[in-house]
């Protein structure tokens, strides 16, 4: 499950920290990306959620694709492309030459949008079937689109999107 499926009277704002707050929450994040690096095994589906609020956030958009091997281990978190406020264009085509190149078998497919609202919009859906469709012609499992936002993720394939 995803952690949007929580229902507030309240929606979430946006945290807005001083550069002295950015500096620290910058700082706890490369230490855990340190953690992380050594340790990367996503072993649930918590972790992964948990992984990726913690690195595919900010200002602009960010798409990255965690590449995994046949058991489901990180091989590489890539990221492919950083775009504007509300837009990150991909190719298709870059992401599977680079799954080619890893030897990945499966992949997970993460970006962010910086307004905080992680619902999918047209292009996302659009975006995920091409992506879909191409990993399935090269036998690559696509196990899903994850968008972080503020404070919560939402799982295209939970949605029932994928």
């Amino acid at each position: 499950m995803t952690r949007n499926m929580r229902t507030s009277a309240i929606e979430p704002q946006p945290l807005r920290f001083s550069a002295q707050e950015q500096a620290v929450v910058y700082e706890a994040r490369q230490i855990l990306l340190r953690h992380l690096n050594q340790n990367p095994v996503l072993t649930s589906w918590q972790a992964v959620l948990d992984y990726c609020a913690l690195t595919i956030r900010g200002e602009v958009e960010r798409f990255h694709v965690l590449y995994l091997d046949r058991r489901n281990r990180l091989i590489s978190d890539e990221c492919l492309a950083i775009g504007t406020v509300d837009h990150v264009p991909v190719y298709p085509r870059e992401v599977l030459r680079r799954c080619l190149v890893l030897n990945a078998s499966a992949l997970i497919i993460v970006h962010n949008h910086p307004a905080g609202d992680p619902e999918p919009s047209a292009a996302d859906l659009a975006m995920t079937k091409e992506i879909r469709n191409a990993c399935a012609s090269l036998g690559v499992i696509l196990h899903d689109h994850i968008i972080t936002g503020a404070g919560w993720e939402t799982s295209l394939r939970a949605r029932g999107d994928l």
